[in-house]
């Protein structure tokens, strides 16, 4: 029975799952907490790699290993391949008015974004690792003539766990390259005049390999702490490619076309399997590439499942009983309505937007009333995005509902009233990184396409529609304040 391990080095935590690579049954699993922050030195995710792999029994009987990682974070190194600076996370928002100048260099409004959408499939935001560039070279040009490569925090840790110093071995995918904003999924190519544009100069890339491509072998004694090896004994174990959080979770849940996923997770994201490349000018869809030779169209808010939190602790309950008082109250809460900006916001890109709170009166002022707006804001916004997946030509045949908010009662009974659809729940699980494990399973059995595996024990949610719910949210969603 040949094991394979996946890994899910997300913004909270580091996830390893060894399962069997041809059926796909889970042996064990790990794991172990990141930092908060928006900034995060990549060491701190090697040390959690190493706990949550020790948490799962160790990797000496794997005969492959894959990590999805969280996408667009900018990992700089020097020369010798050491870190230049602490790694800016996708939700690091310091890079908003970097993203509006690229635009602006390339035309400007429509045109500006147009150019963008064409080149690489996305008008870069925030989040794209290109932005995070032009910051680092306008506000820390100390740190940026150090830097003599960039990589995102899969392709790091992949790196790591070769036990590569040579920056020419840095490897990544086609998923995850698609979030840099200097990477064509149409092409298949690097835009280095973009890269140029966004830094000033020229940098290390990765190489991008194919879906089940190996990235090379796991160095025995890569996660050693005391120099013994921790590998299988006589070597040879494979790395998979990897890819971004999203690819992954979509192999995971062994999405194809048409099926749309709507995560809710510390981001919300709402992507889908499609066979050809998209270029949204609008910029709300981006128009990444998938884990399989595919194409990914995703939109993504910085705010989900931690509006739950947020909504949570504002009335000092846990979250199954956020869940209950939400349920209590009726649909559309009495027209009280949530933004959940509490972040700024990405899609729509609001990155110094704030949440609020519109239709406060004496009979909204519950609880209940509070609990229903937090869980309907999180999921219109959502809502909106499945929209504009729609309208890039996308013809949903069905929903798939996964990530942490997936777990609230409340959400999963909402969600068809707000989509306007049925919606298929698979039960909890680490599909980030059971996608990485499925992809380290293709890179040791070979062939075409990956392994079938079964996920078993789905749930499917239906209600009726209750479109005067998004009708008010799109009425409060623009009156929001800046910081």
């Amino acid at each position: 029975m040949p094991l394979v391990a996946g890994v899910d080095s997300s913004t909270q935590s580091s996830k390893v799952v060894v399962r069997d690579a041809e059926s796909g049954a889970l042996v064990r699993q790990g794991r172990a907490p990141h930092p908060d922050g928006t900034e995060v030195d990549p060491a701190a995710w090697w040390t959690a790699l190493r706990a949550a792999v020790d948490a799962a029994g160790g990797l000496s009987d794997v005969v492959a290993v894959s990590i999805g990682g969280q996408q667009h974070g900018m990992v700089t190194l020097d020369e010798a391949g050491d870190v230049v600076r602490p790694a800016l996370l996708w939700n690091d928002t310091r890079s908003a008015d970097a993203a509006a100048d690229l635009v602006a260099e390339a035309g400007g409004g429509e045109t500006g974004r147009r150019f963008w959408a064409d080149a690489v499939g996305s008008v870069p935001v925030a989040s794209f690792t290109a932005t995070k560039l032009r910051w680092l070279a306008r506000h820390e040009p100390e740190h940026a003539a150090r830097v003599a490569a960039v990589c995102l925090p899969h392709d790091w840790l992949t790196w790591r766990l070769a036990g590569a110093t040579d920056l020419a071995a840095l490897r990544t995918d086609r998923g995850d390259a698609s979030g840099t904003g200097y990477w064509s999924p149409a092409t298949g190519e690097y835009r280095f005049d973009l890269l140029e544009q966004a830094f000033g100069r020229r940098l290390r890339v990765p190489t991008v390999l194919g879906p089940a491509d190996p990235a090379g072998e796991l160095h025995p004694g890569a996660l050693s702490t005391d120099g013994r090896p921790t590998g299988p004994a006589g070597g040879g174990a494979l790395l998979g490619p990897g890819t971004g959080d999203n690819a992954a979770a979509a192999l995971g849940v062994g999405a194809g076309p048409g099926d749309v996923v709507i995560s809710i997770g510390t981001s919300g994201t709402v992507f889908s399997v499609a066979e050809g490349p998209s270029a949204d000018a609008s910029g709300i869809v981006a128009g990444f590439a998938d884990a399989t030779g595919r194409f990914l169209p995703l939109v993504c808010t910085l705010n989900a499942a931690r509006v739950l939190d947020a909504a949570a602790s504002m009335l000092g309950v846990g979250l199954d009983e956020l869940a209950d008082l939400a349920l209590s109250a009726p649909a559309g809460a009495d027209g009280l309505v949530m933004v959940p900006y509490l972040e700024g916001e990405r899609t729509p890109n609001r990155p110094t937007a704030t949440g609020a709170v519109h239709g406060l009166t004496l009979r909204t002022a519950t609880p209940a009333h509070l609990a229903r707006a937090a869980v309907e804001g999180m999921l219109c916004a959502l809502a909106d995005g499945l929209d504009a997946i729609v309208a890039q030509g996308v013809t949903p045949r069905r929903v798939i509902l996964v990530g942490g908010g997936a777990r609230s009662a409340a959400v999963r009974r909402i969600a068809p009233q707000v989509f306007g659809c049925p919606v298929v729940v698979p039960p909890p699980g680490e599909y980030v990184a059971d996608g990485a494990a499925r992809q380290a399973a293709w890179v040791a059995l070979g062939g075409k396409t990956p392994p079938e595996w079964a996920v078993e024990g789905t749930e499917e949610y239906a209600a009726e529609p209750v479109p005067a719910v998004r009708e008010r949210y799109a009425e409060a969603r623009d009156q929001v304040i800046n910081r």
